[in-house]
């Protein structure tokens, strides 16, 4: 794959920005060269600069796409980098009407009705963290998956045509912080639990029970490459102590088969502060030392496969088999961390302690070590701990509220700072430089940042020249819009020489978006219309019920109708179609269109279905005819000159 020029970016830039200049001294605009243009606007060289790093002229692709996680809206947002273009959400985890998501169609309503929670519908969530698939633990375009911390869910998008393909309910947990991370040939997707509960959530438990009933949880989801779905019958869980998990990361290279995985709360504390006890916040943050979570994934799937035990048709692997068969060890980590981040090599897991100003740099050979050195002390529950300064190999001073640490490909880490409000570069040691382990430089960002991220920063190839900062707030940076605040992402240019600077600022108004992974974007192949017509996305492969060219029809057997229709420029077949009153409905749609620039929709209102029909496309829609009276259809898309023309009438007689 083609590495990023940093040259190339800038003059391309530039030449075309001079060319919008000579555009405007031609009267094409406010006239004027560049000097007059910042003058009057009140640009700074800076500005400018800035400007040139990030324009990317209309035609021209991002080399880098980046995903970003919905927040509390359940969706993923598809953005290019530099240019920080917002390209598409997708509906993941709730309805999105322009796609057609959630709205009538049968492939859609399938997977969002997979996420259902102990039989309730849900149709909404909050999204954390998005995780491309791996080939050889570098991303391979063909899938990335995403957690929805409220339910304890995951889910599956197709990157062949950016569609949800499926997702799958945790039946032990209601909370995930910790998905998702894949292993890197992607054989496994990762969900770390949150908060401990009983196992499963639905047993009840007093409060008072919570060392003897609680549990915490990390879930590891079998995926099918070849399907691209996760396969639940051969997904297991491991049972862990009532600590709360977080995000977790996979081995890679020296330290394949491995997972890590932070907590916090080795306090066990229950909280309870209307009854005058110690709140949360107090009581889950006493201890110096919280524990990373160090588990031989390898060898406890193997285990799984014999003493696993079914619960809610799950197989979770008890706790006490973990310990029994060495799966499962401890090392303590600076209190309230945020994750763990296996560096390029898989030879160094960096943990940060959100009330530590240090990134603590533990080294897998060590730990290695410590395990078959077998001394060990032991948490309350028999778990082994492995002493910190055994496994310890640096730390290093960044300053306050450090959190998430991504790589690039000089051999340099970037933290982010969420007191500070800072990313902070420093330097890995051992074979990445001779004279590491130490800080390099900071830039200030706009604020409170969370995660941030580099472009392949989490795979054993990380690119470098630019970081991405996903910001909480944005106070006086943009237009107000009542007393909610976007969010901000930065792009930050990392120049040959270390410097960084904050390029743009890209305000996301969809929630908290809170992690992204940056791919280049020639390792995505999408499907420029689908591959062949009738083509159902949901199976990826054509349907052999999809309505076809001159065999439209409608069919009446009783009360059920069926109804074969197709869509081209720039109308339906057939254009009426006529029911009585609580009829079943069956409607088979096809987008008969081969070209680029042919989506349709087909909205019913007063029915609640909006589809969209991308070229090829197939779908089906059922419903209940319970409404009397007169409804038009028509398609959604602008697509031609005679679009208003494209509609039918839907005629429902009433009963009796």
């Amino acid at each position: 794959m083609r590495k990023r020029m940093p040259w190339i970016m800038p003059v391309v830039a530039l030449g075309a920005v001079l060319a919008l200049v000579a555009v405007s001294c031609n009267g094409g605009g406010s006239g004027g060269d560049v000097d007059s243009i910042a003058k009057e606007r009140g640009l700074s060289q800076e500005d400018i600069e800035a400007a040139v790093q990030t324009y990317t002229p209309s035609g021209e692709h991002d080399p880098y796409i980046m995903f970003a996680s919905g927040g509390h809206g359940g969706q993923i947002h598809v953005i290019g980098v530099p240019s920080m273009r917002l390209l598409r959400t997708i509906g993941v985890f709730t309805p999105e009407p322009w796609q057609g998501y959630g709205f009538g169609g049968e492939t859609s309503e399938a997977v969002l009705d997979e996420g259902n929670v102990a039989g309730k519908e849900v149709r909404w969530a909050d999204t954390h963290h998005p995780a491309l698939s791996e080939t050889e633990g570098d991303y391979d375009g063909q899938a990335i998956f995403i957690n929805d911390k409220a339910n304890g869910r995951v889910a599956v998008v197709d990157l062949r045509d950016f569609d949800t393909k499926q997702i799958v309910k945790n039946p032990l947990v209601i909370n995930d912080h910790g998905g998702t991370k894949v292993t890197p040939n992607t054989d496994w997707v990762v969900e770390g639990g949150q908060y401990a509960t009983p196992t499963p959530y639905t047993n009840y438990a007093p409060i008072s029970d919570y060392q003897s009933k609680y549990r915490g949880m990390v879930t590891f989801w079998k995926y099918d490459k070849e399907a691209r779905r996760i396969d639940t019958a051969q997904s297991f869980a491991m049972e862990l102590p009532p600590y709360w998990q977080d995000l977790c990361d996979a081995g890679k290279l020296e330290s394949e088969g491995w997972v890590f995985c932070g907590s916090f709360n080795t306090e066990m504390a229950t909280g309870g502060i209307e009854d005058g006890n110690p709140p949360f916040e107090a009581g889950a943050s006493e201890n110096d030392m919280d524990y990373l979570h160090v588990i031989n994934l390898n060898k406890a799937a193997e285990v799984a496969q014999s003493q696993a035990q079914d619960i809610n048709g799950m197989k979770v692997l008890p706790l006490q088999a973990a310990i029994d068969n060495q799966l499962l060890y401890f090392v303590p980590e600076p209190k309230s961390p945020h994750g763990a981040d296996v560096a390029p090599k898989g030879d160094y897991i960096v943990v940060s302690g959100k009330l530590d100003p240090h990134v603590t740099i533990y080294s897998f050979k060590k730990i290695q070590d410590a395990i078959e050195k077998g001394e060990f002390e032991k948490d309350p529950f028999g778990v082994p701990i492995i002493n910190f300064d055994d496994a310890k190999e640096a730390q290093v001073e960044l300053g306050l509220g450090p959190l998430h640490t991504e790589f690039d490909d000089k051999g340099y880490a970037y933290t982010s700072l969420f007191l500070d409000s800072a990313v902070a570069r420093w330097s890995l040691g051992g074979d990445y430089n001779d004279d590491g382990w130490k800080l390099e430089s900071k830039v200030p960002v706009q604020y409170n940042i969370g995660h941030l991220s580099t472009p392949e920063g989490d795979t054993v190839s990380p690119d470098g020249g630019y970081v991405v900062a996903l910001n909480k707030w944005s106070i006086d940076r943009f237009f107000p819009t009542g007393p909610l605040l976007p969010q901000n992402f930065q792009l930050i240019n990392v120049a040959d020489n270390g410097d960084m600077k904050v390029v743009y600022d890209m305000p996301i108004g969809f929630g908290e978006p809170h992690y992204v992974q940056i791919i280049k974007a020639d390792k995505l192949e999408p499907f420029e219309v689908y591959p062949e017509v009738g083509w159902d996305p949901g199976t990826m492969a054509v349907n052999p019920n999809a309505a076809k060219a001159g065999e439209e029809k409608v069919v009446r057997n009783g009360n059920n109708v069926e109804i074969w229709s197709t869509a081209i420029r720039s109308h339906f077949t057939p254009e009426h179609v006529e029911v009585q009153q609580g009829d079943n409905v069956t409607w088979h749609l096809t987008n008969l269109e081969t070209s680029q620039d042919a989506t349709h929709g087909f909205a019913l209102p007063g029915y609640n279905i909006s589809l969209s029909l991308e070229p090829g496309e197939a779908e089906t829609i059922n419903f209940v005819a319970d409404k009397p009276g007169v409804y038009t259809w028509y398609c959604t898309e602008f697509c031609s000159a005679l679009h208003l023309e494209m509609m039918g009438y839907f005629f429902v007689q009433p009963s009796g």
